[in-house]
């Protein structure tokens, strides 16, 4: 160990900072997007069941029963994953002269974990709706504080909706 002191003394180390434990340089907000998307996928499709007839069968409602767990589940892990994709770009990205310039950005990601846990809470199409627009700001800000405009496209996705991507 003392011999690496020495070595520091004779050979001063450069200073490193880094955004994040690992300096990767990689941050994306798409992956929140895709969750918000899936979100409001799985919501739509929650509401759409329907049982046969007014008095289903034994049989008939084991399968509703399974089919909507499935989906919530699909809607809670992505409500989840998005919470954690915009985490990491909120507190390993961000950095206080993009909180200066983005006055509302802290709030902006206060309302996105809210609305995140309000979607996996509720079947509200509403709110998963509220929460893609929300996400789409937060990646709006993302990609300007990196000097890139912005573009909106249609997703592709059943939901109809739109990305925020990069020019």
């Amino acid at each position: 160990m003392n011999i690496l002191r020495f070595i520091d003394r004779i050979f001063k180390p450069d200073a490193v900072f880094a955004h994040c434990d690992v300096p990767c340089g990689i941050y994306d907000p798409h992956e929140a997007q895709m969750a918000a998307h899936t979100i409001i996928r799985m919501t739509k499709m929650i509401s759409e069941v329907k049982a046969s007839s007014a008095n289903p069968e034994f049989d008939e409602r084991k399968k509703i029963i399974s089919q909507i767990s499935r989906l919530t589940n699909v809607k809670e892990e992505h409500a989840e994953l998005l919470k954690q994709q915009v985490r990491v770009i909120w507190g390993d990205y961000f950095k206080p002269e993009h909180l200066a310039k983005y006055k509302d950005l802290h709030d902006l990601v206060f309302e996105i974990m809210k609305q995140a846990s309000r979607v996996r809470q509720e079947v509200n199409s509403e709110e998963a709706e509220a929460l893609l627009v929300s996400v789409q700001k937060f990646a709006e800000i993302f990609w300007q504080t990196k000097g890139r405009e912005t573009t909106r496209v249609k997703s592709g996705y059943p939901t109809e909706g739109e990305l925020v991507l990069p020019k």
